[in-house]
C-alpha cells in the first residue's frame, strides 16, 4: 500500500519559536536556528493541530516526538546540525568495515564505536558518522559516550535511519 503524500503547510511563528526551542534545549543555544530556517513547512495533526514533521523543501529535517516532546532527527536534519555542533558533540563514529551495514539502518554496536563523544547520555538524539565525520544515521543512544568506548559487548546506538544517498 503506498503512503500518501504529506500535507505540507507553512509554519506558524509561534511553531516556529516552539521547535527552535525544543533544538536550542536538545542539542545546545543556537541550534534551533541552524536546524529550522524561517522558510520550513509543517505537517500537523489532524486531530490536535501540532506539529508532527518539520521539513525544508521537501527534505525531512526532524518529527518531534509525541510521546516526550523531544526532536528524533532525520538525515537532512542531522548534516545541518552537524555543520554547526563543534566535534565530537553528539557523534558517535563507526569503524570502517560497518560502515555500509549502518547506512542500511542497522544498529551499532559497542565494539564498532571508534569515538564517541563523552558527555553523550543513553537516551539522547545522536549523530553516526564514519572516521571521516560524514553522517551515515541517525539514532538514539543507549549507552553513555565513555561506554561506548569502553565496551566490547552491548548495543550502543539504536539506528533509526540510516543514509543510502
Amino acid at each position: 500500500m503506498q503512503q500518501a503524500e504529506p500535507t505540507y503547510s507553512p509554519i506558524t511563528s509561534d511553531d516556529l519559536i516552539r521547535v527552535r526551542a525544543v533544538a536550542d534545549y536538545q542539542f545546545g543555544k543556537g541550534a534551533g536556528e541552524i536546524l529550522f530556517p524561517d522558510n520550513i513547512e509543517a505537517v500537523k495533526s489532524r486531530k490536535t493541530g501540532k506539529v508532527k514533521a518539520i521539513y525544508e523543501n521537501g527534505t525531512l529535517l526532524a518529527t518531534l516526538k509525541p510521546s516526550d516532546g523531544f526532536l528524533a532527527l532525520a538525515i537532512g536534519g542531522a548534516k545541518r546540525l552537524k555543520a554547526a555542533l563543534k566535534f565530537p558533540s553528539y557523534r558517535v563514529a563507526v569503524l570502517d568495515e560497518v560502515v555500509d551495514v549502518i547506512k542500511e539502518g542497522r544498529n551499532v554496536f559497542a565494539k564498532h564505536v571508534f569515538l564517541a563523544d563523552p558527555k553523550i547520555r543513553p537516551g539522547e538524539e545522536v549523530l553516526v558518522t564514519d572516521r571521516r565525520d560524514e553522517i551515515i544515521a541517525v539514532g538514539r543512544a543507549t549507552l553513555n559516550g565513555e561506554e561506548m568506548k569502553r565496551f566490547k559487548i552491548g548495543l550502543a546506538v539504536k539506528v533509526r535511519k540510516g543514509d543510502t544517498d
